[in-house]
């Protein structure tokens, strides 16, 4: 990666916060529990999943700086939105976790030397992963379960929701 594609990615994922609070504000909150025919997870259940990969991340991150060539945990998303009970979680106490979350990891990674975006950590599901690999996982994070997010509501809409 590029030292300007890096810096362009390091400042997306800084605003992620921002990004995530302002993509979510036009879904009705009497919707966020709803799934679609096909049984996708509610809106509240992404907003749970992302407070908990932003802790794994976290210390994905900081194993990447600080213990490179030691493995990465994997997880089952789907495991832990079932178990966990994320129908039932907390939407703005999980937002604040993953700000704080967010936040401390930017401020680490926009102050880090050339050399440590090199340093690899072997994941069981993707193999040797870089801390470049691992921004450009993360920075796309919010936008892509945006994305899926605005599915639902399409879904929820065409089910007559909101009329």
């Amino acid at each position: 990666m590029t030292y300007d594609e890096r810096a362009r990615k390091v400042a997306s994922y800084g605003g992620g916060y921002e990004t995530l609070v302002a993509g979510i504000a036009g879904f009705p909150e009497e919707m966020w529990d709803f799934r679609d025919e096909h049984g996708c997870w509610s809106i509240r259940e992404h907003l749970i999943h992302i407070a908990d990969s932003e802790a794994d991340s976290y210390i994905r991150c900081r194993r990447l700086v600080a213990e490179p060539g030691r493995p990465l945990l994997d997880y089952d998303e789907n495991v832990w939105a079932s178990a966990l009970g994320y129908s039932d979680c907390d939407v703005p106490e999980m937002l604040e976790l993953f700000r704080l979350l967010r936040a401390r990891s930017y401020a680490l990674i926009k102050s880090l030397p050339e050399s440590a975006w090199a340093n690899t950590c072997y994941h069981p599901e993707n193999g040797d992963m870089t801390l470049d690999d691992w921004l450009s996982v993360y920075e796309s994070h919010i936008p892509e379960h945006l994305n899926y997010m605005q599915d639902n509501y399409a879904a929820w809409q065409a089910a007559g929701g909101g009329r």
